[in-house]
This record gives structure tokens, C-alpha cells and sequence, in this order.
């Protein structure tokens, strides 16, 4: 077993064949350029066990499949050779495992590993993701209530109309057979009704397509609504508020890969982010009939924004999103139709976005990079750069207090930071946070998943409140 050291190196890129041949070890052959595979086949992951969050101090698994049997493997961090004993041999399945241990010293971070194959000749790089610890703390701040709902649960939305909390609720992969729409009481947390979505076409393949599975979900106090994303199905579909009957479940196809929904209540808008494409479609919430898209263009050249979390300013009439395939954050004026893009330095695989109108602030969550950006709007200038923990799916501001919260699904905790960049708590959110909203009125409410059957800290709503 190696131990990864932290060490300050140049990057690998700007080094010869030579070099690397020479670190990798002895050529036999006369020649450096030996026989390729034209590019790496095979995939290499960094685990930690049971996929926990990898620290400092971790053993990690570095491990690979579907490669070349017989295959000839070294692993290094910098100029340091991890499996210094000599190359791993790719068993005839195809896979190689090695365990290194992260020294305590290391720095939190993407540590590239550099995966150098030999015979036939390939490499590649994989991000070893040493995430933050942040102590649990600050819980005396606040009031905190939670309550067990149902399985799966993804995704809270609150109605002032009808003082209640619609919360989305789906089990495992497609095709997904467990699914509900759930009102809860924002007082008690306890469930008021529930309703499981229609059955789904048949896929491509004639197999069953379960159920039009419910993830993401916003309410319309304006027409008495909730909007859920059938991401599964790439639709969307609309219900009641008051008995949660189904009003129009649309075909599917309407909404690629489905994953936010805001609700712009004045203007009859319905919006919804596509996950990995630059668009966001645009419904109409009266007619319930499909208007033109949103298209964001990307300002790195050769890449797509990908639309991810939405958030609304409906007094300004500005809608924010960020961008999972690229360090970029957007803002779109409703009103003049302006696309704004920015960048978001210090973001990799963004997913949730919050927006504070009154100081022109754009909160980014980073499940990659394990990190809350806080940029100016106008400009993109990152004002504070927070490591929050690990995995930070969703962000949400809270006009009262004006805090951000943010759901760190790795490390189970929701991190509390004001808007100078200042972690005021950190609080214990039980098994894989997944998504949270403020209710204007000083209340954050959140759901989480569960690790499986028997975890009684998982699928449960939450509700913080800073405390009197």
C-alpha cells in the first residue's frame, strides 16, 4: 500500500515521452514508441470504501476496468511513482485495483493521478477529490424540526396559498415503479396526502417504463399548481395543489433530462433547466402549452452551458442558473430577453445556484470542486471562495437572515454562510442532503435521502429557523 504525499510538482503535461517513459520505469525496446491503443480504453475510478467522502488520512482504492488484459500499469501523483514496487498487470477481466492511503498532509482539492499504460501504450488522468472536514457546529442558532415522509425523496417547494409543503419523491433507476407527490404541513412536517404518478409508456425496447417518477417540483400560488420534472421521461407534468389530482401530464420528450422548475407567478411562466443542454424551456402556466426556449450560450469556445438549478427573482424579474458542464454562471433579464454569462472560476460540476437581488449576489454550489462561490452578478468577480464540505448539490439564500445554505450530500451537512463569505454553522442534515428552499418568511425547509431501508436518518423533510 503507497502513501500519496503532497508535494509541490510541475504539472506531467509539459514533460517529454522520454521523461515519462523513463518515470514509468526500464524500456526493453528500442524504441520509446512502442505499439498504442490510440487512446485509453477503459474507465479508472478513485473510491473511497462505501463511496465515502475521501479526507485526509483516507484509504483510497484506485481501480480500473474493461483495459487491455496484460496490460502494464503505473500510477503517479507529480513526479512520484504510487506503486513503486513496480507496474500492475491487468488481470484477464480487464481490471487492476490498488489501495494508496492520503497522507494527513494532503490538500483539499482535484489531485490529478496520472494513469500511464504500457503495452499497449495509453495514459489518461483521474481527479483524486480530497474533500474539506468541516466540524458539525452552530446548532444552538437555530430551531430544527424534522420528520420521515416517504422513500426516494429529491426535491421541497412551499406555497403561501396553501400553507403547505409539496415535497417529490422517487426509488432507484428506470424504470422507476415508486414514485409520489407529497403535501406536507410546514408546522408539523407531517404528511397531509400523497399520490403516485400514472403509469409510463412502454420504452424504446417494449420493456415497462414504470411510472412518470416525480423529481423536480415548483409551486403556482397564481393558478393554485405544483410543476414537477418527470426527468426519466424527459417531461414535465402540472397538479393541483388542493386534492394533488393530476391536471395535464405532458408527452414525453417535452423536457429533455428535466431537472429545476421555477414558477414566475406575474408573467404566467413556467421554467425548466435541461441538465446537460444550454437551454431552458419556457412554459405557459395558464395554457399549459410549450412557448420558445431559453438558449444560453456558453462563452468557452467549443463547449455547451449546461442548465442546471434555478432560481427567480421575481421583483427584478431576473432568473439565475449555472452551468454543469462549465465554469459559468448565467443571468437572464425576463423582461428584455438579455442572456448574461459569466464565469464562475473555482466551479467544476456546478448544480446549485441561489441569487440575493439586493446586494447582486450569485451564490454557486460545486459538487466537484466541494466549494460555494460567491460572485457579483454584474460582473462575475468572486468575492469569497468557501469550501462547505463534501459534494454540495443545492444552494439556497434566506432573505431574512441573509444566509446561504447549502446541502452538502457527501458529507451529510447543511453549511450556514452569511454573505461576507463567513461559515456561520454547519449542521448535521443525517444521510445525503439533496435539496433545500427558503420560504421568504425565515424558514429553510430540506430533504434528504437515505443510505437504504433501515437508515431512520434519511428521507426526511426539515425545517431551520434561526432561533428567537
Amino acid at each position: 500500500m503507497a502513501t500519496l504525499s503532497r508535494r509541490p510538482v510541475r504539472a506531467l503535461f509539459g514533460a517529454s515521452a522520454l521523461a515519462l517513459m523513463l518515470a514509468a520505469g526500464p524500456v526493453a525496446a528500442e524504441t520509446i514508441f512502442t505499439p498504442t491503443s490510440d487512446g485509453f480504453i477503459g474507465d479508472v475510478a478513485v473510491q473511497a470504501p462505501n463511496r465515502a467522502p475521501i479526507h485526509a488520512g483516507t484509504k483510497v482504492t484506485i481501480s480500473g476496468e474493461d483495459l487491455a488484459p496484460g496490460q502494464q500499469i503505473t500510477l503517479m501523483r507529480g513526479t512520484t511513482v504510487l506503486n513503486a514496487d513496480g507496474p500492475l498487470t491487468v488481470a484477464e477481466d480487464g481490471t487492476f485495483s490498488f489501495d494508496v492511503t492520503v497522507d494527513e498532509e494532503a490538500a483539499t482539492g482535484l489531485q490529478p493521478i496520472v494513469v500511464i499504460g504500457e503495452n499497449p501504450a495509453a495514459a489518461t488522468v483521474v481527479d483524486l477529490k480530497v474533500s474539506p472536514q468541516i466540524p458539525v457546529s452552530g446548532a444552538e442558532q437555530f430551531t430544527i424540526l424534522s420528520q420521515p415522509v416517504t422513500r426516494g425523496l429529491y426535491q421541497v417547494a412551499y406555497s403561501r396559498k396553501s400553507d403547505a409543503l409539496f415535497v417529490t419523491a422517487a426509488v432507484g433507476r428506470p424504470p422507476v415503479k415508486e414514485s409520489a407527490l407529497v403535501k406536507v404541513n410546514p408546522d408539523t412536517l407531517e404528511t397531509v396526502a400523497s399520490v403516485a404518478p400514472e403509469a409510463a409508456p412502454a420504452r424504446e425496447d417494449g420493456s415497462d417504463g414504470g411510472v412518470f417518477a416525480v423529481y423536480g417540483v415548483a409551486v403556482d400560488d397564481a393558478n393554485g399548481t405544483v410543476w414537477v420534472t418527470n426527468t426519466r421521461q424527459n417531461t414535465v407534468a402540472v397538479y393541483r395543489q388542493d386534492d394533488l389530482s393530476l391536471v395535464k401530464q405532458f408527452e414525453p420528450g417535452a423536457a429533455t433530462h428535466g431537472r429545476d422548475v421555477v414558477i414566475d407567478e406575474a408573467n404566467g411562466r413556467a421554467y425548466v433547466s435541461t441538465s446537460f443542454t444550454p437551454e431552458i424551456l419556457v412554459f405557459d402556466t395558464k395554457t399549459l402549452e410549450p412557448l420558445d426556449p431559453i438558449t444560453v450560450q456558453s462563452a468557452i469556445r467549443g463547449e455547451d452551458f449546461g442548465t442546471m438549478a434555478l432560481d427567480l427573482d421575481a421583483q427584478s424579474g431576473k432568473l439565475v442558473t449555472v452551468s454543469l458542464n462549465t465554469p459559468e454562471a448565467a443571468v437572464i433579464d425576463l423582461k428584455s430577453g438579455e442572456v448574461k454569462v459569466i464565469p464562475a472560476k473555482g466551479a467544476q460540476g456546478a448544480s446549485g445556484a441561489a441569487y440575493d437581488a439586493q446586494d447582486g449576489l450569485i451564490f454557486v454550489a460545486s459538487q466537484k470542486t466541494d466549494n460555494l462561490l460567491i460572485l457579483k452578478a454584474d460582473t462575475g468577480e468572486v468575492l469569497h471562495d468557501v469550501e462547505v464540505g463534501a459534494g454540495p448539490l443545492n444552494v439556497t439564500f434566506e432573505p431574512v437572515s441573509r444566509h446561504a445554505f447549502v446541502a452538502n450530500r457527501g458529507s451529510g451537512t447543511i453549511t450556514v454562510v452569511d454573505t461576507q463569505g463567513q461559515i456561520v454553522a454547519n449542521l448535521d442534515a443525517g444521510s445525503f442532503p439533496n435539496q433545500l428552499r427558503a420560504d421568504g418568511k425565515g424558514n429553510v425547509y430540506a430533504v434528504n435521502k437515505s443510505r437504504g431501508e433501515n437508515d431512520e436518518a434519511g428521507d426526511r423533510v426539515w425545517r431551520i429557523h434561526a432561533a428567537d
